[in-house]
Parts: structure tokens; C-alpha cells; sequence
């Protein structure tokens, strides 16, 4: 029986994907991806697992578009990304959002929930009506009540705080989303609420999802496929 494809091979999948394509990522001389390949199509979830240093977190980043690639090209949906964070043009960049694992590391402490969550919206100075009105939506999704919504991150919990990352996540209802641990720092109800948050969103969607978790079974759970950075491709059974 043949032995699944590496990462590193071209994929043949639909043109409706999120793409990273022989990517290379170096720091200080130290190579962290050479000539990585991995999609994630549209209605899909890709798990991406392997040890501690491969690069994981790095290849999220380039996928963001956080972080420029020394080599190789990140395209969506077939339409190459030259640029990352604001340079890329708005209709394209927030086709894409990533759910990091530490919501206290990645929120301004400065914000309210309820800022935390518009912020993108009006960065690109949606009307406000519409930003209200959006925020009051994804924060009866992620599970927010009123009052929370008007404390800043050092008054909520960890849990509390990732459902309000997540509802800023999903702000400008992206085609892709990262969640990178995402789940790592939640208790067992909180984990299982933001993943069938997540699950519900792309299910109506159509969205395409990765996944880095060190919890095996989650991971077993959720994957359509996983990837393994350091090797082989596997398809679990759902």
C-alpha cells in the first residue's frame, strides 16, 4: 500500500483554498519551513500537529498573513497574496482570521469586550449601526452576555476572553480560519463550546478551518485529514 504524501507535495485539491505554496521561512539564518505546501479547502478541516519548534505556529502566521515568506507564495482561492497585515487590500485579507492560543497575549487590555470585537469592523469604518448590530449578534453566538461585554480582559476570565477573540475572529465572516491551541487554556466546557462555535460557523459557511492542537483525540474528532509537519498525511475516520 502506498505510503501518504509529505507535506511538502503539491496538493491536488479544489481551486477554492487557502494556499501556502513552497514556503520558506528563515530566522536569523535558522530555517523554520523549507518549501512547505499545505492547503485548506473550503467546508474543510485540516489538523496540523507535529513537535514542539517544526514551525507550526510560523506556517499559521504566513497563512494570516502576519508574516512575509522568505520564499514561496500564499494565494487564496487561487489569487496570490504579495503583501501581509494592511498592505494586502481589505477584500482579500479579512477573507482570512486566525484564533491565537493566548486570548490575554493577542487582546489590547485597553478595549472593552465589546471595542475588542468591533475594532476590526471599524477599522475598515463600517457604519456603526451595522458594527452594534454585529457585535450583539457573535456575542449571543459565542455566549457573552451584557455585562460582560463592557468589562475590559483583566475583568473576564481565560474563557471568557476567548469568546470574545473568537467573535472578533469571525467579525468580517471569513472564508478561513486558523485556531492555533486555541483551545489549550479553556476548561473541558468552555473547549467544547468554542469548537462547536467554530463548527456551526463553518458549517454555515462553508468555511475552511485549520487546526493545531496537542490533544490527540480533539484533533482525531474534528480533522477531515491531519497533516504532520514532520511527515506523512493520514485521513481518521470520522
Amino acid at each position: 500500500m502506498p505510503s501518504p504524501d509529505p507535506p511538502r507535495s503539491r496538493p491536488v485539491t479544489s481551486p477554492q483554498q487557502l494556499l501556502a505554496d513552497e514556503v520558506r521561512v528563515a530566522y536569523d539564518r535558522q530555517v523554520v519551513l523549507d518549501g512547505v505546501t499545505l492547503s485548506v479547502g473550503r467546508g474543510e478541516t485540516v489538523g496540523l500537529r507535529g513537535p514542539s519548534g517544526c514551525g507550526k505556529s510560523t506556517l499559521v502566521r504566513v497563512l494570516a498573513l502576519l508574516h512575509r515568506p522568505d520564499g514561496g507564495q500564499v494565494s487564496i482561492d487561487g489569487t496570490p497574496v504579495t503583501g501581509v497585515r494592511y498592505a494586502v487590500p481589505v477584500g482579500l485579507r479579512t477573507r482570512v482570521a486566525v484564533l491565537f492560543q493566548s486570548p490575554r497575549a493577542a487582546a489590547d487590555p485597553r478595549l472593552s469586550l465589546t471595542d475588542l470585537i468591533a475594532e476590526p469592523l471599524r477599522a475598515v469604518r463600517a457604519p456603526e449601526p451595522g458594527v452594534r448590530e454585529r457585535v450583539a449578534e457573535l456575542a449571543d453566538l459565542v455566549g457573552l452576555t451584557p455585562d460582560l461585554l463592557t468589562r475590559r480582559p483583566h475583568a473576564v476570565s481565560d474563557g471568557q476572553l476567548q469568546r470574545a477573540c473568537l467573535a472578533r475572529a469571525l467579525v468580517h465572516r471569513p472564508d478561513y480560519l486558523l485556531c492555533d491551541e486555541a483551545t489549550a487554556m479553556l476548561d473541558a466546557s468552555t473547549q467544547a463550546h468554542v469548537a462547536a462555535v467554530i463548527a456551526d460557523y463553518q458549517r454555515a459557511q462553508n468555511a475552511g478551518v485549520l487546526v493545531i492542537t496537542h490533544d490527540e483525540a480533539l484533533m482525531g474528532r474534528w480533522a477531515d485529514r491531519i497533516v504532520d509537519l514532520a511527515g506523512a498525511v493520514t485521513a481518521p475516520a470520522r
